[in-house]
């Protein structure tokens, strides 16, 4: 037991992967879940065009290589975080290991994450590629929801550590919002929006292009990325903002400068309006959706509403942040503030209807922001593999042999945890 390896925390999202051994803080990759192959155009089975006589089959790239490298034809094997390409997730995890991580599969312990409502029948396909192509010794498969739970524990005392909370996870492609009672998802009260990162960064990037001349094109939307990274942050209350932009637009508005990747010559954005405009869509999903229109603070008061009553209370005094796109500034206090107001409006109108006889307990709402919000799964995932009971709840190799893939349809539930 005590010169084993440290387990492996792989947490593939959407748009990035992040990677690394258990016990650190950060993972030791964050990579583009992107892959470019080498792809003959033309009609024919998928699986027959990409075959490669030998020695191709080894010929591709990942991540931020796959994207800078010509000629390759880049696929995105995950889709709302459910992976859908299974031949390129098992290359891509093939590079992932041995290329980045540089470690022996069979020596290590391996955690992958999965999305809430992810089938059973792809936890067992992963099983076969972790077993079968890998030969990995040790697997678990976790919820993404859960350790992005476990990772909000750095923020609070140990005595208030629970699996108890709702998960607001907003990554680059698609934003969940999944109650947790007890480490178990209550899986038919999430709720998914349409409306991520990659969103704000199109809907920046329309706000220049309608506003800014001399972007390059072909760079456009790398430079709405850097802005909305460096520059945005969410907002009180907006239409006092534009007001504060117009008076003093001097201290306001900033200045983007970057080089033109052919000409190699300097040009500048003003950033004006974009900075808070663009996480607004989270609060204003009718700027540029027109199809949902639901804020994201009615949407958690929803999802919490449809739980079960006697978890409700726990829910929404652990609501939890995670992944990239709540790391704006103020964002989690604003959550915080719309969620009260809408509690405390259903409050106030319950006891005029029984006209001031009942009087109801008030709601403690409370929104976790954190310092592992970025990385909140993987960190969650670090922390869970490098205790002890995470090897007796893996599912192991010998049971896999004897069992089939089908060992991973269930979880063994962390119980040792709380």
């Amino acid at each position: 037991m005590a010169n084993r390896l440290p387990a492996c925390v792989i947490d593939t999202g959407t748009g990035y992967t992040k990677m690394g051994y258990a016990g650190n803080t950060e993972p030791q990759f964050i990579i583009p879940s992107a892959i470019g192959i080498k792809e003959t155009a033309g009609v024919g089975d998928q699986a027959i065009r990409r075959l490669g006589k030998g020695v191709e089959d080894l010929d591709f790239y990942i991540g931020d290589e796959a994207l800078n490298t010509p000629s390759y034809a880049v696929k995105w094997p995950i889709r709302h975080g459910i992976i859908e390409d299974w031949d390129l997730m098992e290359r891509f995890y093939e590079q992932c290991i041995f290329k980045y991580l540089r470690s022996e599969p069979e020596d290590h312990y391996f955690l992958l994450t999965e999305p809430p409502l992810n089938t059973p029948e792809n936890r067992e396909y992963t099983a076969e590629i972790m077993f079968e192509s890998f030969n990995v010794p040790g697997l678990y498969i976790a919820v993404q929801a859960v350790l992005a739970l476990a990772a909000s524990w750095t923020a609070r005392q140990a005595g208030e550590r629970t699996l108890t909370g709702t998960v607001i996870d907003s990554g680059d492609g698609v934003t969940h919002v999944i109650p947790v009672a007890e480490g178990y998802v209550i899986g038919s009260c999430i709720k998914h929006i349409p409306i991520a990162g990659r969103d704000i960064t199109y809907f920046i990037q329309q706000l220049l292009r309608e506003r800014e001349v001399g972007i390059p094109p072909e760079q456009s939307l790398e430079t709405a990325k850097a802005i909305k990274e460096k520059f945005s942050y969410v907002c009180p209350d907006i239409a006092k903002e534009f007001t504060k932009y117009d008076q003093d637009p001097g201290k306001w508005i900033k200045k983007y400068e970057n080089k033109n990747a052919i000409t190699k010559q300097l040009f500048s954005v003003d950033v004006g309006y974009e900075r808070f405009l663009g996480p607004e869509i989270f609060f204003h999903p009718e700027f540029c959706n027109p199809d949902f229109t639901t804020p994201i603070s009615e949407v958690v008061d929803d999802v919490i509403q449809n739980c079960p009553i006697d978890v409700r209370r726990g829910l929404y005094k652990n609501v939890v942040l995670s992944g990239g796109s709540t790391m704006f500034r103020d964002f989690g206090r604003k959550m915080q503030r719309d969620i009260k107001r809408i509690v405390d409006g259903r409050l106030k109108i319950s006891e005029e209807i029984s006209g001031g006889r009942i009087k109801p307990k008030p709601i403690d709402v409370q929104v976790i922001s954190h310092h592992m919000q970025r990385y909140a799964v993987w960190f969650g995932g670090s922390m869970l593999a490098s205790t002890p009971e995470f090897y007796q709840v893996c599912h192991t190799k010998a049971d896999y042999d004897e069992h089939g893939p089908s060992i991973c349809r269930h979880n063994p539930v962390f119980g040792a945890m709380t």
